[in-house]
């Protein structure tokens, strides 16, 4: 296994590195829970993701769809 130097690793590898290394970790830990789109105005919208496995929220608080 080529360990890479934590240096040469992109955010996106070492935020997958930190999500998954806790012993009972799986590789959905690591999934995107935010989506972001700028408009043409340049406002940034930042969403919950529909895949993210954990909301914020309480559960019952959810209005049904």
């Amino acid at each position: 296994m080529i360990v890479k130097d934590p240096a040469d690793k992109s955010f996106d590898e070492k935020r997958h590195d930190q999500l998954t290394t806790a012993p009972k970790a799986d590789e959905g830990d690591a999934a995107p829970r935010i989506t972001t789109s700028e408009s043409d105005d340049g406002v940034t919208r930042i969403d919950i993701a529909d895949t993210a496995a954990v909301r914020p929220g309480k559960p019952d608080d959810r209005t049904a769809e």
